[in-house]
């Protein structure tokens, strides 16, 4: 099934907190659409769309996954999102594909973290919204409730367009407000019924609310409305999709997924009244410039993600932004400038694939074996267009990785690099200094996902280490020393003899002095006590670290006319810079990290006194919204490193930061006797 047009195209991504049943939604959807022939279940371990083994075991999703179906003559395209922070790359990149954005909100918890936070990303990025309260046949659940906090959270343009028929274990349906018509699903078949007469009176309220906040998406209207005359259905109707392209409405729907109740009724105003793709913003280019969903013209379509299959390779979920997407075109990358021929043009739901003839503009489609095409790719007729790259946050969690084995050592580094071509979320880099191969994430959960992927996928063994902290050292005091090398092994033997002064050089890193007057030590050998020196300060003074900010002088010395050469004045050098620095009072000298970290009012308190424990300062505090306080501080980054999952749960959850390395200072006494005390006993065992 291929969308015969773009304006029988919807594209909703779901969103919401984990556990909302996002996921349980995007089945009940597809069953009952018939794209499924039974109904997939998350907690018996046979979803189709959480499919991939760790999802199973974990019973939550972790990947982004298509679920297109046909209802009324219109192809939607649903994307089911992971809900948990550590995965939030996936939830960017649905929201990227889509023009609808429906939160899931669990009809007992309401609206939590995760959903506010996305809620505040779907506004950036201009999509229009709506919301499903699932789970109405739970115990405790309250729909007047839930409807306050989503009130309270996202303000009065949230109004029911449906109503539910009971609550808990009477939960038997729901009241459309639109059509006024109650419904309740039964097998396979959806019962239109009467409103119950006590229901009546909250049935009429909400259409009030529903048609005072539709009305304002029309001037002529809302003076009508103003007027005390009523909205007609048909004009209640006719104004509904722009209401809610326009975000001037936010329509809330109620149900149940598990139990299939108010599904179809959301299926068929998705269809209905959300916006087409025309209708939504333009996409950004590189260069800044803006790009509608145009059906005309060139294909140009971009990559929104990617993933890697055993069997079928590498799968490009792509949205086509112009023209239409067919089997045989030849597109050009314009990351790469290389073509990549379109074999097949795929709809896929969760790990199934089937072709398809075409993909209009708005629709997505899914391309496999194209030769070098990543996510924020764009594909396109001539490679003239560039799409702007999704708007991810900073990965702040760092975490060194190692193989278990020799024998997995070759293989890490291709399957880390397969698995980050796939998570854009996810950095790969090697830290030449400390000689680290590092992962950084959004988290923990993230980092386990990755382990056990590198082991179900890639069969290979790998294991988290310590991450090596970038110190560094330097001096305090002025010293001298002499730097002797004598070697006689029979026949030519190797001569140096060099003194040097060591000075503090604060701020201004390394610099050499040749004070040598009268020809004591020729100017090759002057260079090779430079180099030397330099060569040294890269191993450490005390502890192992790169020495930074010294003056060296060399001002006295002698050599022999045979035995002296360039590699013994090397060795001279090192030995008078370690004799002279041991004097000079080393210090080891700590990263410093700059943080602005953004929290609600009622934990600024409880993430300040943290601070504080752990060696750092407050620099000043923002309000920039109500509510919100950003505190901007400096802390040792040794104690920041894994700050992520540490500021979740002090602030449940809510808080957000920044951090960047822009200054060295020098550590306490204690601290430092600690590393100087590992270093002597790495030494020691050889490492």
């Amino acid at each position: 099934m291929g969308a015969p047009s773009t304006d029988k195209v919807r594209n909703v991504v779901l969103l919401g907190h984990g556990d909302a049943g996002k996921t349980s939604l995007a089945e009940a959807m597809l069953f009952m659409a018939g794209q499924t022939k039974r109904l997939g279940s998350v907690a018996e371990g046979h979803s189709n769309l959480d499919y991939e083994a760790e999802e199973v075991k974990r019973k939550i999703t972790l990947n982004l996954a298509l679920a297109p179906l046909e209802h009324n003559g219109v192809k939607v395209n649903i994307i089911d999102t992971p809900g948990y922070a550590d995965f939030i790359g996936d939830a960017i990149a649905g929201m990227e594909a889509a023009e609808m954005a429906l939160f899931v909100v669990d009809a007992v918890a309401g609206p939590q973290v995760q959903t506010r936070k996305l809620w505040k990303l779907a506004t950036e990025m201009g999509i229009a919204k709506a919301i499903f309260i699932n789970r109405m046949d739970k115990e405790h659940a309250d729909f007047a409730a839930a409807m306050k906090s989503l009130e309270e959270a996202f303000g009065h343009r949230v109004g029911a367009v449906q109503i539910p028929l009971g609550a808990e274990e009477d939960f038997r349906g729901v009241i459309d407000i639109i059509r006024m018509k109650a419904y309740h699903h039964e097998e396979d078949k959806e019962q239109v019924l009467e409103i119950p007469a006590d229901l009546k009176d909250a049935a009429e309220s909400a259409r009030d609310k529903l048609c005072e906040l539709v009305a304002e998406a029309d001037d002529d209207l809302m003076m009508k409305y103003l007027e005390g005359e009523r909205l007609t259905q048909e004009e209640l109707e006719t104004l509904l999709d722009k209401a809610i392209a326009q975000s001037t409405f936010i329509p809330v729907f109620v149900g149940s997924a598990t139990a299939m109740q108010g599904v179809e009724d959301l299926l068929d105003d998705i269809v209905t009244f959300f916006p087409e793709p025309t209708a939504h913003g333009p996409l950004t280019t590189v260069d800044g410039s803006e790009m509608h969903i145009t059906t005309g013209g060139e294909v140009a379509a971009h990559v929104f993600k990617t993933l890697s299959d055993p069997y079928v390779g590498r799968m490009n979920f792509v949205k086509v932004v112009s023209g239409t997407l067919k089997p045989g075109d030849e597109l050009v990358n314009s990351r790469t400038g290389k073509k990549e021929r379109v074999a097949h043009v795929y709809k896929m739901t969760g790990k199934e694939t089937t072709d398809i003839e075409a993909a209009p503009a708005g629709d997505i489609a899914v391309l496999t074996k194209l030769s070098d095409t990543l996510t924020n790719d764009t594909l396109s007729a001539k490679g003239d267009v560039a799409f702007a790259p999704l708007p991810l946050p900073e990965p702040l969690y760092p975490v060194a990785i190692v193989a278990k084995t020799k024998a997995d050592e070759d293989k890490l580094g291709s399957a880390l690099k397969s698995i980050v071509e796939e998570d854009p979320s996810l950095i790969l880099r090697r830290d030449e200094e400390t000689h680290q191969t590092v992962i950084t994430s959004y988290g923990d959960a993230a980092i386990d996902v990755l382990l056990n992927r590198l082991h179900d996928r890639f069969h290979v063994e790998a294991e988290l280490v310590d991450i090596r902290i970038p110190y560094r050292e330097t001096i305090r005091k002025t010293a001298q020393a002499q730097g002797r090398h004598k070697k006689q092994t029979g026949g030519s033997g190797q001569f140096a003899d060099c003194w040097l002064r060591l000075e503090p050089n604060p701020g201004a890193g390394y610099e050499f002095l040749d004070e040598i007057v009268g020809g004591r030590i020729s100017k090759p050998f002057i260079v090779a006590i430079d180099k030397g020196v330099q060569d040294t300060m890269t191993s450490g003074a005390i502890a192992g670290y790169p020495v930074v900010d010294v003056k060296v002088a060399v001002y006295d010395g002698s050599m022999h006319s045979v035995d002296s050469n360039e590699m013994a004045f090397k060795t001279a050098a090192r030995i008078g810079f370690r004799a002279a620095a041991e004097k000079a009072d080393p210090v080891i000298l700590e990263p410093i990290a700059t943080l602005s970290i953004e929290v609600p009012d009622e934990h600024a308190g409880a993430v300040m006194g943290d601070i504080s424990s752990i060696r750092g300062r407050i620099l000043g505090m923002d309000a920039p919204e109500a509510g919100v306080q950003v505190i901007h501080a400096q802390a040792p980054y040794a104690e920041v490193v894994h700050y992520s999952p540490h500021l979740r749960s002090i602030t449940s959850g809510t808080g957000t930061y920044t951090l960047s390395i822009e200054s060295y200072e020098q550590v306490p006494g204690d601290v430092q006797k600690k590393l100087v005390e590992e270093y002597q006993k790495e030494k020691a065992e050889g490492h």
